[in-house]
């Protein structure tokens, strides 16, 4: 950065690394650290320490311009996987909804199953979720009979078999269309 001489006290730049300059050759100075190494750096990476800096402001703000890389911006838009993944998945197999199935008949189970399939999709609705996924399992095929019938009767949804690849065919997919 300036015209170093030895002798000259000075520091590295972004670096804990102080010492005196003991050779100058053009570019390349020498310094000798505190600890006893020689060390070899181009000038601009040395400041001169001590009582006869002088050091401008100009030169200042030169150097901290260099330094100052500017910062990479994170981006913000969502990835193609997230762009379609569903934002909301609802387990509708019946050991997740109570303890014990025991004293529970076939009818009772589907209606818990559709109770809460329907809350869940009310809740959806009203936190303007997108997109939920209900798991129903394969079995016969009658809770998911249930849950198209139910579904029909919303005009503000689409329903569809959900992603095969992670899913099977146990799971249908609930589009919410948002009103503005």
């Amino acid at each position: 950065m300036g015209v170093f001489k030895i002798g000259d006290k000075v520091e590295v730049l972004d670096e804990a690394i102080s010492g005196t300059v003991q050779k100058v050759d053009g570019d390349r100075v020498t310094l000798m650290t505190s600890e006893g190494f020689p060390m070899q750096y181009p000038a601009k990476d040395l400041v001169k320490t001590g009582r006869d800096i002088s050091i401008s402001n100009f030169e200042v703000a030169q150097v901290k311009q260099e330094k100052e890389l500017p910062k990479r911006r994170k981006s913000t838009g969502t990835k193609p996987k997230e762009r379609h993944a569903p934002k909301m998945e609802v387990d509708l197999h019946i050991h997740h909804l109570v303890g014990s199935t025991k004293g529970l008949s076939n009818f009772d189970m589907l209606n818990l199953q559709l109770e809460k399939a329907k809350g869940q999709l009310e809740f959806a609705m009203q936190k303007r979720i997108q997109k939920v996924v209900f798991i129903h399992g394969v079995g016969e095929g009658i809770l998911k009979e249930e849950l198209h019938w139910l579904f029909q009767k919303y005009e503000n949804l689409e329903y569809y078999d959900a992603d095969y690849q992670k899913y099977g065919l146990g799971a249908t997919e609930v589009y919410i269309f948002q009103n503005p």
